[in-house]
Order: C-alpha cells, then sequence, then structure tokens
C-alpha cells in the first residue's frame, strides 16, 4: 500500500469513530438520570425494549438515529427524534419496530418526531412491512404544537396511515407501555391488536385534570385508562401484560403464527463475501474531495466475490453500469467515476459529473433492470452535470432529464449509497431522497449540497461584498478573508451528512462496511412487496 492510501485510511477511520461516538452520546436518549428514572418506574427503556423484542443473533438496521440533532437545542434538544425505529426480525419475520422515547421529554412529539414515525410508516408500506408500534408518549409537544398538529404531513397523518395499512392487509401490532394520551390514542387502537401493561400503560382523551377541568368529574389516571379499565370494561386493547417482558412476549407469540408473505421474487443465490477486503474501502476513498478515485474499487469491495459485470464499458465513462450481486441479491449498479476519464474520441472528461453520453447510459441501463425485475443500487459520488456551450448545444438537459424521467419511474425498489459528493441536480438524477429510494444512507465521508462549500461560498462572498460595497463600505482582502471563512464555516456545517440525517433527508450515516446489510435487509424487504405497475417512461424527448 502506497503513502497517499495510508493516509486516506487514517482519514476515513477517523471518520468512522466520530461516527461510533455520536452513536453512543445518541443511545443515551435522555440521559443518564432519565433513564435511572425509567428504570425505577419498573419500565425498560425503548432501546431495551427493542432489544428483547428482536431474535437474538440477528442483524438489525436502525433508522434516523440522528434525527433531531442540534435542533431544538432552546427546548432542551430531542435526541433521535424522541423515538427509535428499527428494521429487524421478530419469531423469524422481518418488521419495523417503533418505540417512544420516553426518557426524552416523556416522549412528546416534536415536528422531527412527526417526520420519523411517517418515514417508518412509508417504509412499511412501500415494502408491506409489518410494523410494531411500542407506544410510551406523552403527545404533542405543546410549545411547538403549530408545527406538528395540523397540516398534512403532520401527527393526524399517522393515524391516517394506520387505517390506509390496515386496509393493504399490513400487520399492524401496538404495545401501550406507558402513556398514550389525546389523539395518540387512536394509534393502538387502530392496529390490529393492542396490549397494555398493568399499571404502567394507560389510554385516554383526556386526562384526569382535564377531566376535572372540563366536565368536574373527580378520577385517578389508572380507573380512567388504565390496564384493568381497558380489558375488562371498555374492551379497548386486546392483552393486559404484568409487566414491559410479557408484553413482548406476547408479541412474539403472535408473530410466531403470521403466515408468510407474498414475494416479489428478487432474485438471490447463495451469499458469497467479497474477494477484495472490504477494510481498504477505507483507504482507496481520497481524504481530498479534488482527487480522482476509480469507483470500480470500491465496488469490488462491496459485491459477492468482487464480480462486477459492467454494461456499455466504453461507453459514458463517468457513470459506471453494472449487475452484481450483494448478499446473494442480484443487483443493478449505477455508481459515479470520480476518474478523468478519457472518451473513444481523445477528449477528457471530468470524474464524478454526468455527462449526456453517462445520462444516456443510466437511463438504458435503468430501463433493462426494470425489464429484468433487478432491484437498483446508487452509489453518489456526483458533483452535478457538466454545464457549459458544448454540452448545452449537446442536449445535456435532455439527456439528463431522459435519466431522471427513469429514476422517476423505475417500478424495481432503488437503494442509495451517498459515498462523496451529492450535489445539485446530480443528487436527484443519482436516486435522491426525493425519488423514492426504498433506504438512503450515506457515508461519514458525504455531502449533500447544492453546490460544494467552496463554489458556494464563493458565490455568496461576491453577494455579500456587492451589498457591502452599495453601503459604502471598503472590502480589503482581510475584510474579505474573514467574510469568506464565515461563510464557508456555515455552509459546510449545512453539507455535513450529519445535518442531512438530522432532518431525515437520509435514513442514517453509516459505517462503509455496514453497506452490504444495509442493501441486502433493505432488499429482503421490498421482496415482502409485489411489483403492481408496469415500468413506464412516459413522454421523453430522444
Amino acid at each position: 500500500m502506497d503513502l497517499n492510501f495510508n493516509k486516506n485510511e487514517d482519514h476515513n477511520k477517523l471518520l468512522s469513530s466520530a461516527l461510533r461516538q455520536k452513536l453512543v452520546k445518541v443511545m443515551l436518549g435522555g440521559g443518564k438520570s432519565r433513564i435511572e428514572k425509567h428504570h425505577a418506574k419498573g419500565k425498560m427503556t425503548a432501546r431495551e425494549r427493542i432489544d428483547y423484542l428482536l431474535d437474538t443473533k440477528t442483524k438489525s438496521i436502525e433508522i434516523g438515529a440522528f434525527a433531531g440533532d442540534k435542533m431544538y437545542e432552546e427546548h432542551g434538544g430531542c435526541p433521535s427524534g424522541g423515538v427509535v425505529i428499527k428494521i429487524g426480525y421478530v419469531s423469524g419475520k422481518q418488521c419495523i419496530v417503533v418505540a417512544n422515547d420516553a426518557t426524552v421529554k416523556a416522549g412528546a412529539w416534536f415536528p422531527i418526531t412527526g417526520k420519523k414515525n411517517l418515514r417508518a410508516q412509508e417504509i412499511s408500506i412501500e415494502n408491506r412491512l409489518p410494523i410494531i408500534y411500542l407506544v410510551d408518549s406523552a403527545g404533542v409537544y405543546l410549545p411547538m404544537q403549530d408545527e406538528i398538529f395540523p397540516d398534512k404531513e403532520h401527527f393526524g397523518r399517522i393515524f391516517r396511515n394506520n387505517a390506509v395499512m390496515s386496509s393493504m392487509g399490513i400487520t399492524q401490532i401496538s404495545a401501550v407501555m406507558g402513556s398514550c394520551v389525546a389523539g395518540g390514542a387512536y394509534l393502538p387502537i387502530m392496529s390490529d391488536e393492542a396490549l397494555i401493561v398493568d399499571k404502567t400503560g394507560s389510554i385516554f382523551l383526556a386526562g384526569s385534570y382535564l377531566v376535572k377541568a372540563a366536565i368536574g368529574e373527580s378520577i385517578d389516571n389508572e380507573t380512567l385508562g388504565g390496564a384493568s379499565t381497558h380489558c375488562e370494561i371498555s374492551g379497548v386493547t386486546d392483552y393486559k401484560s404484568k409487566d414491559d417482558k410479557d408484553a413482548l412476549d406476547t408479541i412474539k407469540n403472535i408473530f410466531s403464527k403470521i403466515g408468510d408473505y407474498d414475494k416479489a421474487g428478487y432474485n438471490r443465490e447463495e451469499p458469497l463475501k467479497p474477494k477484495e477486503d472490504p477494510k481498504e474501502l477505507f483507504g482507496i476513498l481520497p481524504k481530498s474531495r479534488a482527487e480522482k478515485y476509480d469507483m470500480r474499487e470500491i465496488i469490488k469491495r462491496i459485491v459477492d466475490d468482487s464480480l462486477f459485470e459492467e454494461y456499455k464499458k466504453e461507453y459514458g465513462k463517468t457513470i459506471l453500469t453494472g449487475y452484481a450481486r450483494i448478499d446473494g441479491w442480484a443487483v443493478g449498479i449505477v455508481a459515479n467515476q470520480r476518474t478523468l476519464v478519457k472518451t473513444k474520441s481523445g477528449e477528457m472528461q471530468f470524474g464524478g459529473v454526468i455527462y449526456s453520453d453517462s445520462a444516456d447510459k443510466a437511463t438504458r441501463f435503468i430501463a433493462n433492470c426494470n425489464q429484468k425485475k433487478i432491484p437498483l443500487v446508487f452509489l453518489q459520488d456526483v458533483t452535478g452535470f457538466m454545464v457549459g456551450s458544448k454540452s448545452e448545444h449537446g442536449g445535456i438537459i435532455k439527456d439528463g432529464a431522459k435519466m431522471v424521467n427513469a429514476v422517476s419511474n423505475s417500478v424495481v425498489p432503488k437503494f442509495t449509497i451517498i459515498i462523496g459528493n451529492s450535489y445539485g441536480a446530480g443528487n436527484y438524477a443519482m436516486c435522491g431522497k426525493a425519488y423514492d429510494p426504498r433506504l438512503i444512507v450515506a457515508w461519514p465521508s458525504a455531502e449533500l449540497a447544492v453546490m460544494s462549500g467552496n463554489s458556494a461560498a464563493k458565490v455568496l462572498l461576491q453577494i455579500e461584498a456587492a451589498s457591502l460595497k452599495k453601503q459604502g463600505k471598503e472590502i480589503t482582502p482581510e475584510v474579505e478573508k474573514e467574510l469568506y471563512d464565515k461563510i464557508k464555516a456555515r455552509y459546510d456545517e449545512q453539507v455535513s451528512p450529519y445535518y442531512a440525517a438530522s432532518r431525515i433527508w437520509t435514513d442514517a450515516v453509516i459505517n462503509p462496511l455496514d453497506t452490504r446489510t444495509w442493501i441486502s435487509m433493505g432488499i429482503e424487504a421490498a421482496n415482502h412487496a409485489p411489483i403492481e405497475k408496469k415500468f413506464n417512461l412516459g413522454v421523453v424527448q430522444v
């Protein structure tokens, strides 16, 4: 290995180490003292509940661990959006689990909590994946009710989705393991089956204080809406559990009896590990965003047996397309190539940029994968589409539109891994969040923005400087540098993969070595949902 490889390796391993440290902090939820108070009530934390529920010695992936990161700090913060979501296995069946974290503001719903819960339901709906809700929430966070209560994608959409999912035949099981108040009381009761934990679980539209204020009735919360009330009098809940573990064991028993699901039928063979060492990913990916590398070397360390059957290898070289297997699953890979490449005409093309020929190749390949029912994996390291008179006269907009059209109308499941740059329209064409990837994750080396920090800072600096000059202020080199550094620092924070993950523009920031697990579990989830539409590009200019 050369010196450059070692420098890259050190840099990328430090990024992954920082990721681990951030995750350790996030997993404490509301903090150790609140966890201790939670335990003192005889309750398990959200993460403990999920860990107990999921089958031992099986893999799981967490959705939105960084949701809410550095948001709502004036309200005390909201780690993981106050809810933990994992895809894993219960009694051998793949499912998605949603657990309120009552150590964070008593499990109250912030705006990002609503967005994260809706993302869980979206994953369940797209993949026909059974969903389990572990409810322990004080309801809407009242100081921000205007940002979580009334709109289409707010709190009420959860219950609308409950009804739609039920009509689709998607299994929904709820366990009330703490508070379940007001509108939130509908979630467990709109599920197929509902459990409630004795003495700690409660369900009511209005608590005892509000009942007293509204109608003058004096009653305690346990009598109003505890386990005995709802299991013996109202009939609202179906099972009474003595404690958290008893409730989770009941869910396991229910899941053990669920029948098999209809399958989409994606091709899978016996999984093989990559021949090339995946740990070398850290040394291959450059520390510098300006440095070139061969994406094929990344692919070889992700796919089974390091075999990549390349499609149109000598054409449209700034995008790689081809077939491979990941953990046995057949996949079609669309990947940006950040190496300076030479066309047959002798022209040099910049790496990481989408040219007309690359867009044309990707469009044809995406159509082929839809024809063959092969899931698509997008590996993003893209700075955008090529600009300039030559590209414009050559119809780059038309060819780019064809690629966007193909991505938009694709009916096979899509999975997006943001490895490096994800700028501008390149993010869209390479299946960014707006284009419905079943899962979208970023490596710690990723950046998401309209343009790079350097480019954006230069543009914004020109605007700022012009504004100051109009005010009669002198722009010295020192002032210009100070302005540039200030603008770039602000912009760099916004392009961080953690900034994107905090807003659920991506589902996670992951260690590159976990990429195969995310794609494999994603395709397994997608296999629950047979394709119901035909691939149709619609109207495109040829």
